[in-house]
């Protein structure tokens, strides 16, 4: 066997261990969790988890700032987290430095071990061909960003190549206008060389990919100021000001690496 294929082998199925061997060490904590305490239990589930995924795929984060902290739960607005989206590994990487909930692709649900994984945090699907599943998704995020959660969402819809940011769709800002909520924006840059991108090819294909990697793959993350949701924003003109909030972010992560 080869070393490629060794590695492949070896973290595909450190990914299966270690996500299989977290779900339900993390749902009979949360069972056990007050209301109070849920939202951080479920976060440091998250944290440990991501942790240990990026370990294994070498892959290392270097956020530019710290991460903002949540305000204390009694007077905590609900917090929209938008960022371009490159790989698949995005969802690992935000999630382990901000907690929160994902949006996420309907099909993803019934994925073996990563469908059951993010079910158990409270990831919302949606089906973006589906008016009624963007139409309940809205519902959802709106109802969670009220109850003062953060929700991650990359507005472009799916992964592209590059640092271009595509347009962005408008459904999680319906969410946010009505919720009062604040948008924190971010943007991400993989290393050049990486083999992170996630474009044209199926997920497990992807993995594979990541597996196999040699070197270690380093992402940086530019995290904006806050951008606030003032009665009688337009979803549209908040999505335009996310957009180019996080071209700047992108800018930022990528002029780090001094490319």
């Amino acid at each position: 066997m080869s070393l490629a294929r060794a590695r492949q082998a070896a973290r595909a199925a450190g990914f299966v261990g270690i996500t299989g061997a977290l779900i339900p060490v993390y749902v009979a904590r949360d069972r056990l969790a007050s209301a109070a305490t849920r939202d951080a239990v479920r976060d440091r589930w998250l944290a440990r988890w991501a942790g240990a995924l990026l370990r294994l795929f070498a892959v290392r984060v270097e956020p530019l700032e710290p991460p903002p902290r949540a305000s204390p739960a009694a007077t905590r607005r609900g917090r929209l987290v938008v960022c371009n989206h490159r790989s698949a590994i995005d969802v690992v990487v935000l999630l382990g430095v901000l907690g929160g909930r994902m949006v996420s692709r309907a099909d993803l649900s019934g994925w073996p071990v990563v469908g059951a994984a993010a079910r158990s945090v409270g990831t919302v699907f949606v089906d973006r061909s589906d008016p009624t599943s963007g139409a309940s998704a809205i519902r959802e995020v709106r109802a969670l960003l009220r109850a003062g959660q953060t929700v991650i969402v990359f507005p472009e819809g799916t992964t592209f190549a590059g640092d271009e940011v595509r347009p962005f769709q408008a459904g999680a800002f319906l969410s946010a206008v009505s919720s009062d909520a604040d948008i924190l924006p971010v943007g991400l840059a993989y290393e050049a060389g990486s083999d992170a991108a996630y474009f044209n090819e199926t997920f497990p294909a992807h993995l594979a990919r990541l597996a196999a990697a040699p070197r270690e793959t380093r992402v940086r993350l530019a995290i904006g100021p806050t951008i606030a949701t003032p009665k009688g924003t337009r979803a549209g003109s908040l999505a335009q000001e996310a957009h180019a909030a996080v071209e700047r972010q992108v800018r930022r992560a990528r002029a780090s690496f001094g490319s």
